[in-house]
């Protein structure tokens, strides 16, 4: 559990090198499948927190037990893609990974609708800056703590976005867009996700857990080694959790019956896509 903790909180500060700032206010990357401890003895934490939004939590709460039940059943008749009246692993993997590209994909519509203000299909820099940081690098924006702050934040957002614009033309399509918003998932922006959390921790923000070589700082190769470390199907070990944890007859696939015995578990999981899928009809998934 050691171990996890301080995973966990070198992924945390990944996350924060990851957050992406809208009109209004900054929005905080969310934490990856692999961001949590898996520690369900203090209750479904990795199951709930880590794939609950903030909104679909609360859209999730105004549904009563039943209805969860319920709901998660259709979701459950989805999922057995071959009707043979069992999820098997592969098919409860396959589901996850859906969930997680369709939870990109939505995030990224939703922020495109912000950011093309010109309606062009193409999202520019200089579009993108004036949208998030005009307000607060004006010159009647006066705090200038604040001040400084969100210039750091340009100048990083900056960086992450040529590094997203793979042609260079200082114009993001919807791919490079997808890489700005969500860099994890692209190969060619993992360096920089690594460079992000060590600023973090040179800016005393973050703790040298990782520190291999014991000089106080972690550097590229060290956070590479926590952050980034190899090729981990997260959906393949949540699937393989969620089996294990409710599969009582022990034959490696699970029921209706077993699913909805555990409900509590899967209603949080990214199975209902951040609960979302349980808000919605049958039709509509």
């Amino acid at each position: 559990m050691k171990l996890l903790r301080s995973l966990a909180s070198i992924c945390l500060l990944a996350a924060a090198a990851l957050s992406v700032p809208t009109q209004e206010k900054r929005v905080h990357h969310q934490a990856d499948l692999s961001d949590r401890a898996h520690d369900d003895s203090h209750g479904f934490q990795y199951d709930h927190k880590a794939f609950l939004g903030k909104e679909e939590a609360k859209t999730f709460d105004q549904l009563t037990p039943e209805e969860s039940k319920d709901k998660l059943a259709m979701i459950v008749v989805r999922i057995d893609t071959d009707k043979d009246g069992y999820i098997s692993h592969a098919e409860l993997h396959h589901w996850i990974k859906h969930r997680q590209r369709r939870y990109i994909e939505e995030n990224v519509n939703k922020h495109w609708k912000d950011y093309d203000k010109n309606q062009d299909g193409k999202i520019g820099w200089e579009e993108y800056k004036n949208t998030t940081y005009s307000f607060y690098l004006d010159e009647e924006f006066d705090d200038v703590e604040d001040k400084a702050t969100y210039r750091s934040m340009l100048t990083r957002d900056e960086r992450r976005f040529k590094t997203a614009d793979r042609d260079g033309d200082g114009i993001a399509t919807r791919e490079e867009f997808t890489a700005f918003l969500h860099p994890e998932e692209f190969d060619y922006m993992k360096d920089l996700v690594v460079q992000g959390t060590c600023s973090l921790q040179r800016a005393g923000r973050g703790s040298p857990t990782g520190d291999t070589n014991k000089d106080g700082y972690l550097h590229n190769a060290e956070v590479a080694h926590w952050v980034l470390p190899g090729e981990v199907d997260h959906a393949d070990n949540e699937a393989k959790h969620l089996i294990h944890e409710t599969d009582t007859d022990k034959d490696q696939k699970i029921t209706k019956k077993e699913i909805l015995a555990n409900w509590n578990m899967f209603v949080g999981s990214q199975v209902t896509n951040y609960g979302e899928d349980l808000t919605k009809r049958h039709d509509e998934l």
